[in-house]
């Protein structure tokens, strides 16, 4: 059964989409080697298990930003230890100030993401560390703040030494990211009048050139092209008057 012209459209969108095989390899390699040496450095300390579960329960999911998606904003070594950081705190008060458990929980969350907003420091990630601050030592308060300094400041900083480390040194990667742009061939740059008409499918195809994941659809691409390009014609229309 042959597929229709919009399905085999859309199927060939979706493939190029898809990062290189090369790219695959590197993400995964990348959070293997962090992970392992992490486990490692834990192991050594002779944690208990249940702090070893504790350690890891955010640290993997900044595994997964810090290799799969590098380039992201909340990927950065600021947003990572400052993300975590902030949730630690906020989740260890909310624990220390609030008696009931589901509320003191929600709340950390919810400061967390609203302190993360202020200081430009999100990281998704640093939500588990909140809840982790709130629920995870019901009994024993004194540990609280030794899970701020050790768990987190230690272990987040473990995790970015390791990015820092293993992105440079796998083919095709740099971290942190930096503000530097693919050169274009000036043949191709023309100032004309007439704006140049993109259209999705050339987002589409402008995505498939860049070898890593890129957390925004072409449709995102379009919206925020047509937005900028409104703004662009107003602000030509304001200076003209």
């Amino acid at each position: 059964m042959k597929l229709s012209k919009s399905l085999q459209k859309e199927q060939q969108r979706l493939l190029s989409n898809h990062p290189k095989l090369r790219e695959k390899l590197s993400a995964s390699l990348g959070a293997f080697m962090a992970i392992w040496v992490l486990m490692m450095a834990i192991n050594q300390l002779q944690l208990t298990t249940e702090m070893q579960v504790l350690v890891l329960a955010s640290m993997g999911a900044s595994t997964f930003l810090l290799f799969v998606v590098p380039h992201s904003p909340m990927a950065q070594p600021w947003p990572l230890m400052a993300g975590h950081l902030i949730a630690a705190i906020v989740g260890v008060n909310c624990h220390y100030w609030m008696t009931d458990p589901i509320l003191a929980t929600a709340t950390a969350v919810g400061l967390s993401v609203f302190f993360m907003h202020l200081f430009h420091a999100l990281h998704p990630p640093a939500a588990a560390t909140a809840m982790i601050a709130v629920i995870a030592f019901p009994e024993q308060n004194i540990i609280f703040w030794h899970f701020v300094y050790a768990i987190v400041i230690i272990n987040a900083g473990s995790l970015l030494i390791l990015s820092l480390l293993i992105n440079n040194l796998l083919p095709g990667r740099q971290y942190p990211q930096r503000d530097n742009h693919h050169k274009h061939h000036d043949q191709f740059v023309r100032k004309t009048d007439k704006a140049l008409l993109l259209k999705e499918e050339d987002f589409n195809w402008a995505l498939s050139q860049i070898e890593a994941i890129i957390d925004v659809s072409e449709t995102d691409l379009v919206d925020l092209y047509e937005f900028a390009a409104e703004h662009a014609e107003r602000r030509n229309l304001n200076q003209k008057k």
